[in-house]
This record gives C-alpha cells, structure tokens and sequence, in this order.
C-alpha cells in the first residue's frame, strides 16, 4: 500500500470513530431525555393522584359542612314553625303543655 492510500484510510478510519463518538453521544442523549421525560411523567402522574385524593378529601369535608348548614336551617325552620303554632293557639286560647322541672 502506498503511503498515500494509507494517510487517507488513516482519515477515513479518524471520521469514522469520530462519527462513532458522536452517535454514542447521541444515544446517550437520547437515553437521558427519554429518561427526564418519563420521570416527569410520573411526577405528573403523581401529582395528579395527589391532587385527585386532595379533592375528594375537599369534597368529603364540603358535603360534611352542607349536612351542618342543612341540619341548622332544618333546625331553625323547625323552631320557627313552632312559634307560629305557639301564636295560633294562643289566639286560639290554647296552650302546648310544657312539663317544668
């Protein structure tokens, strides 16, 4: 072989494991995005999951406060309607019996 076909299969072999690195590199890359992008997607999924629990925590605790504040109103409409029968009987001259202690 002459010395020439040797200097440019020297600079062939020279590109071809410079072009080697490089598809390593990218692979490498490629594996580490690949990677960032299904660990953030398990974040995410996560984090909805948490989310999803914190809402139906929220919507335990809500439907709770609205069983009170209907209890209440319930409550109140019953004592209301109490009073008004207390006023018709006494127009009417009669009288609910309250047994005193």
């Amino acid at each position: 072989m002459s010395v020439e076909k040797m200097a440019k299969l020297e600079e062939r072999l020279q590109k071809a494991v410079g072009l080697k690195k490089m598809v390593e590199r990218w692979q490498k890359s490629h594996t580490n995005c690949l990677w960032q992008m299904t660990l953030g997607q398990r974040r995410n999924f996560y984090a909805a999951l948490r989310m999803r629990n914190a809402m139906a925590q929220e919507i335990v605790l809500a439907n709770k406060q609205l069983l009170l504040v209907r209890q209440a109103a319930l409550h109140q409409l019953f004592e209301k309607e109490h009073q008004q029968y207390q006023r018709e009987l006494n127009q009417l001259g009669k009288a609910f019996y309250v047994e005193r202690l």
